[in-house]
């Protein structure tokens, strides 16, 4: 949540929710790209090329392939198969979750198809008596993602 793509958006949303300081969650930063990793995904991706983009998060069996009106060729029908493959849901990113992520960013910078995998359910963090089921669930998603 700390890429120029709505990112005063998100801001607004988190700190009408609270989330207004460091914390395990949901905290936007001060603002976008001033936190190391995301400056260090956004400078690694703005040199290279990529097709496409897959971020994991933890919660749902959610794939979100959206970001506001932006819809890049391809991206629907990439994100069906991933759903296939995996067995997830391919849906519409939340409102109040649907700003300054890396997905959002990539989308908006490259019009290319960029995906936020929601991997697991349950409470945060998820038990690692999930990863095997994690996994099956996203192989087909990994290798796809590779030859698409």
């Amino acid at each position: 949540m700390q890429f120029p793509a709505g990112w005063r958006n998100a801001r607004n949303i988190k700190f009408s929710q609270g989330f207004t300081k460091p914390g395990p969650r949901d905290f936007v930063g001060a603002g976008p790209l001033t936190q190391r990793e995301a400056i260090a995904l956004y400078n690694f991706t703005l040199t290279h090329n990529f097709e496409l983009s897959l971020s994991y998060h933890t919660q749902g069996k959610e794939i979100y392939w959206q970001f506001l009106n932006y819809e890049p060729q391809g991206a629907k029908e990439i994100g069906e198969a991933f759903a296939k493959a995996s067995g997830y849901l391919l849906t519409e990113v939340p409102y109040n979750s649907s700003f300054a992520g890396y997905k959002d960013w990539f989308i908006q910078n490259y019009n290319k198809p960029s995906y936020t995998i929601e991997a697991g359910f349950g409470e945060n963090p998820l038990p690692i008596s999930q990863f095997q089921e994690i996994y099956n669930d996203n192989i087909g998603i990994l290798v796809l993602g590779m030859v698409l």
